[in-house]
């Protein structure tokens, strides 16, 4: 059985971050082999590998199967502003189609557009019950991994942030713009209004968990990386839910940000 050093592996990783975080190491750089790291710091093989999980865990860098490990290619956090980014103004400024363009563009980020799956389908039975469907009923889905860019100049396909799966009822959007590639301005929210379904009410709930491994490798993670699933349920003035949507985003790079106005005592 290998020799565990924990002094070691948390002074190399400490001095590993230290270096990640000063530039030396930047985002998407290829950091020291596991031979490397060996012959550099006089250790046992065991010991980098739990260097480098360490610092996985803490969401700096990410390890692919025969080519290495990396440091990731955003560090830092992506704030996802919960009160104002399904406002009009907001999810259509600049020309963004939808909330998630318009709030990278305001964090200096790039979007980078990808493929979107859509399709008919049968959703889960927890979307058809929130649409109010059956549960053999077929709705409308949009899917993709959505990718952001440091700046115009990133990597053409720029990093994974989260996984976005969307459900509209066919009777409310069939045929429309929603079920194109290009949703336009403003996005599905807006292309709602138009259809006479404009969003009144959201809810949205927040839950912790492992990904599976297709999303793990879809969004480029560890399976021992967490991920926040929210789950977006958008209703009309009358009360139907005409949208429901999936995201599965890494935990170590998205927080949450609300504001609520309170009553007066």
């Amino acid at each position: 059985m290998a020799r565990k050093e924990p002094g070691k592996v948390e002074r190399i990783a400490a001095d590993l971050r230290a270096k990640i975080e000063s530039g030396h190491y930047p985002p998407g750089a290829k950091l020291p082999s596991s031979a490397e790291l060996q012959a550099a710091e006089g250790i046992a093989f065991q010991t980098t590998r739990e260097v480098y999980r360490v610092l996985e865990r803490d969401g700096l860098v990410v390890t692919h199967m025969g080519k290495g490990s990396f440091v990731t290619p955003f560090l830092g956090k992506i704030t996802r502003d919960g009160t104002g980014r399904y406002q009009p103004a907001a999810r259509e400024a600049g020309g963004a189609r939808g909330a998630f363009e318009a709030e990278l563009n305001r964090l200096g980020l790039v979007y980078k557009p990808t493929p979107t799956d859509v399709s008919r389908e049968r959703p889960p039975r927890e979307v058809a019950a929130a649409l109010g469907l059956h549960h053999s009923a077929k709705a409308i889905s949009r899917r993709r991994v959505m990718r952001a860019g440091r700046d115009e100049a990133d990597q053409a396909e720029g990093f994974p942030v989260q996984i976005a799966t969307s459900w509209f009822p066919i009777d409310v959007a069939g045929g429309s713009r929603i079920e194109d590639q290009d949703t336009g301005p403003g996005g599905s929210k807006s292309r709602l209004a138009e259809l006479g379904h404009a969003q009144r009410r959201v809810r949205e709930t927040i839950e912790v968990r492992f990904p599976s491994a297709v999303e793990a490798e879809a969004l480029g993670i560890p399976e021992d990386r967490q991920v926040y699933e929210l789950t977006h349920h958008a209703s009309t003035e009358e009360g139907r839910v005409v949208e429901v949507a999936v995201h599965v985003m890494p935990a170590s790079i998205w927080r949450f940000s609300y504001t609520w106005e309170l009553d007066a005592d």
